[in-house]
C-alpha cells in the first residue's frame, strides 16, 4: 500500500487549525445515524471557527439536531464558547468543547438554545477505511480551499439520545464520522451521503455538486462522486471527470451522473421542505452562508458497469429515508426557517 495513503489514513481525523492562526479557518468533526427503518435521525457537530486576522474571537460551536421524520418535528440547537475552553488535537482524534468531547469511537455532550435541548452519550463502531472525497494530493494544496472526508463509513451507533428531556434509545443506527475544513466554505453546494441502502447496507455513496466564485464569475458546476459497492471503491474524483459530470439542485430535489468508460454512476436525491432544518453558518472572509439540512431524505441511484462486447450490468438501488441532502447557499428566499 502507498506510503501516502497510510499516512493520510492514520491522519484523517488530526486537526488541521493551528490556535493564533490568522488565515480563517473552519474546521468541523460531525456524526450522523439513522434509525434501521425509521424515519429517524440525529446530526452532531463538534466545530472550530476562526475569523480571518481576528484569531483572538475564534469559537468552538457545539450543533445537534434530532429529525423527526414520523411527526415533522425536528429539534436543532447550538452552543457557542470562546476557543479558550476547547481543545482540538493535531496529532491524534480528539475534540473537546467544553464540557462535551469527540473520541476515536466515542462522544458526549449537551447543548441547548431557543428553548430547545439535546445531549448525547454515543458510542460508535466500525470496520472501514477513510474515505476520502477528494484525490490524496488536494488535501495539502491551497485548492480547493474547503476539504472533506469520511473518517469512518457505515458506523455504527449506540448509546442514549435525550432531546427536550425525551429518552431516545440509539440501538444499531448506521451513518458516518466526518471530517471536514477549510478557509471559506464553498460558494455553493448541494452535499449528500448515504450510509447503506435499504436493501444493499453494505453500500456507501458520497457525492456533491458545488461551484465557487471567482471575482465577478462563477466556475462551472462541479460533480465529485465516489460510490462504495460490492467492496470495490469507484471513485469519479479526479479534475477532469468533475467537470465533465453532471450536477444540478434546485430546492429540493438534485439530480446527477457521473460517467467513465467502464462505469455510469446517476441518481436523484430529494426530501420535502418539511424534512429540513435551516443553519447559520460564519464564513472565516466574513458574513455567513444558509446550510439547508437534513438527514432523512430519499435517493436513489442507477450503476451501470459497461462491459465491452455485452449486455451492460446494470443495478438499481435506493432508500427511502436514509440519504444526508443538505445545499449551502447565499440565497435568503429558500423558504425554510433558520433555526439555529
Amino acid at each position: 500500500m502507498a506510503t501516502d495513503l497510510i499516512r493520510s489514513r492514520r491522519q484523517a481525523n488530526w486537526t488541521r487549525y493551528l490556535p493564533g492562526q490568522k488565515k480563517g479557518h473552519y474546521e468541523s468533526f460531525f456524526q450522523r445515524a439513522n434509525h434501521p427503518t425509521r424515519p429517524l435521525a440525529f446530526w452532531i457537530r463538534y466545530t472550530i471557527f476562526s475569523p480571518h486576522e481576528r484569531p483572538a474571537d475564534a469559537l468552538g460551536e457545539l450543533w445537534a439536531v434530532y429529525f423527526d421524520g414520523e411527526n415533522g418535528r425536528h429539534v436543532t440547537v447550538k452552543k457557542e464558547v470562546p476557543f479558550q475552553q476547547c481543545s482540538f488535537s493535531t496529532e491524534g482524534f480528539s475534540a473537546k468543547i467544553a464540557d462535551a468531547f469527540l473520541e476515536n469511537r466515542k462522544l458526549k455532550g449537551e447543548a441547548a438554545s431557543g428553548g430547545r435541548q439535546i445531549s448525547w452519550n454515543l458510542q460508535f463502531a466500525g470496520q472501514e477505511n477513510p474515505l476520502f472525497f477528494l484525490p490524496l494530493n488536494l488535501y495539502e494544496t491551497g485548492l480547493p480551499k474547503a476539504k472533506s472526508l469520511v473518517g469512518l463509513p457505515l458506523a455504527v451507533y449506540n448509546g442514549l439520545l435525550t432531546v427536550d428531556g425525551r429518552e431516545i434509545a440509539i440501538t444499531d443506527w448506521v451513518g458516518s464520522q466526518n471530517h471536514n475544513w477549510g478557509s471559506r466554505h464553498t460558494d455553493q453546494y448541494a452535499w449528500g451521503q448515504v450510509a447503506g441502502f435499504d436493501a444493499d447496507p453494505d453500500s456507501f455513496l458520497e457525492v456533491a455538486t458545488a461551484r465557487i466564485k471567482i471575482g465577478p464569475f462563477w466556475t462551472p458546476y462541479m460533480t465529485p462522486l465516489v460510490l462504495c459497492h460490492q467492496g470495490e471503491e469507484f471513485a469519479l474524483n479526479g479534475l477532469t471527470q468533475i467537470f465533465r459530470a453532471r450536477g444540478m439542485f434546485d430546492y429540493f430535489t438534485w439530480k446527477f451522473r457521473s460517467e467513465t468508460d467502464s462505469v455510469c454512476v446517476e441518481g436523484t436525491i430529494t426530501a420535502p421542505k418539511e424534512a429540513f432544518v435551516g443553519l447559520n453558518y460564519y464564513n472565516p472572509p466574513g458574513g455567513s452562508k444558509h446550510c439547508l439540512n437534513t438527514k432523512i431524505a430519499s435517493c436513489q441511484i442507477k450503476f451501470t458497469r459497461k462491459l465491452q462486447g455485452r449486455t451492460d450490468d446494470v443495478e438499481i438501488f435506493s432508500t427511502k429515508h436514509r440519504a444526508a441532502f443538505e445545499i449551502l447557499t447565499n440565497d435568503r428566499d429558500h423558504g425554510i426557517e433558520i433555526s439555529a
